[in-house]
């Protein structure tokens, strides 16, 4: 059948003056001067989306620092491979950060830095020969202070923080685990066995990785059953952690603690299902504000460091 385009004569019309719009030139972004301060370049953003929530982001870490509330980081490896220890060890020497969650890999990828002074290997290069993850020094330290660990009945963070500071590696001051023990931080480790390089060598023992890591798993609840009014903040991880924190903070309102009023952020590449609703949505739903932001993680962490200090007053 033949279609004839439709008469649009009729068609009901309004005044754009009159109709409520979702952006006015009120929000625009603001041009920078030079030598523009921090401050000024996150008042300087648009009023859209994250231009509005990064600021209320870095309102509300500023507020729950202010009150003594805890600010937790949860994190994956790749925060620890592009660079970026040097500023959450100055977070943690400020008393800013409360405690560290990482996986098996950032304990890995943090005692290679403490070292040596480098890490990340080019797996393409040693895959196809069978060399991959084979780093003699590597399996045999953490794979040590992972079995001290288990003979001390400590977590898996705490001795993993011990033994780099007894070894006194010369790198311990660009080490986020060495640091943290040194500053009485809690590091707490979560390994999920057979996917971190340190479980092909010989001196690893299951029983002691499980041992520390549920010993720390247990750790990681005690510091959530404080995070009311607190924040958490999941950087570059996934699965493993997001199912981590969700499973403790059932365990921590199974038990009677008050925890729901809180803020969480999720900082990835982009939006993983498990990081967006174990972190995010879910664990605020009853009460606190959960954000995402998009980005890489070696540009949004020293602008959220920076603007937390700037708002903080230095």
């Amino acid at each position: 059948m033949k279609r004839t385009p439709i008469d649009l004569s009729g068609l009901n019309t309004y005044s754009v003056h009159d109709r409520f719009s979702k952006v006015t030139v009120k929000d625009f972004a603001r041009p920078l001067a030079a030598g523009a301060s921090v401050s000024d370049l996150i008042a300087s953003l648009p009023r859209q989306f994250a231009g509005v929530d990064f600021p209320e982001f870095i309102d509300r870490l500023a507020l729950a620092h202010q009150s003594g509330r805890p600010i937790i980081i949860g994190m994956g490896a790749h925060v620890i491979k592009v660079g970026l220890n040097p500023l959450l060890i100055d977070l943690m020497e400020r008393n800013i950060i409360s405690a560290i969650s990482l996986n098996g890999a950032g304990i890995i990828h943090d005692t290679e830095i403490a070292m040596v002074g480098r890490t990340s290997e080019d797996v393409g290069q040693v895959l196809g020969s069978g060399e991959f993850g084979a780093a003699k020094e590597t399996g045999e330290e953490v794979n040590e202070a992972v079995n001290r660990g288990a003979r001390d009945n400590i977590g898996m963070g705490q001795a993993m923080g011990q033994y780099l500071l007894e070894k006194d590696f010369p790198y311990n001051n660009m080490s986020l685990v060495a640091s943290a023990r040194r500053l009485d931080v809690p590091v707490t480790v979560h390994v999920a066995l057979g996917t971190d390089i340190v479980h092909i060598h010989p001196s690893a023992d299951g029983a002691a990785i499980g041992q520390t890591s549920h010993l720390d798993f247990r750790i990681f609840c005690n510091l959530i059953s404080d995070l009311e009014g607190g924040v958490y903040v999941n950087i570059g991880s996934a699965v493993l952690l997001p199912e981590v924190f969700l499973k403790a903070l059932t365990v921590v309102r199974n038990l009677g603690h008050k925890v729901e009023n809180f803020t969480t952020a999720n900082f990835d590449f982009i939006r993983h299902y498990r990081a967006m609703t174990n972190v995010v949505s879910r664990p605020t739903m009853g009460g606190g504000k959960g954000f995402h932001f998009c980005g890489h993680h070696e540009l949004m962490i020293p602008l959220l460091a920076a603007g937390l200090l700037d708002r903080l007053g230095g």
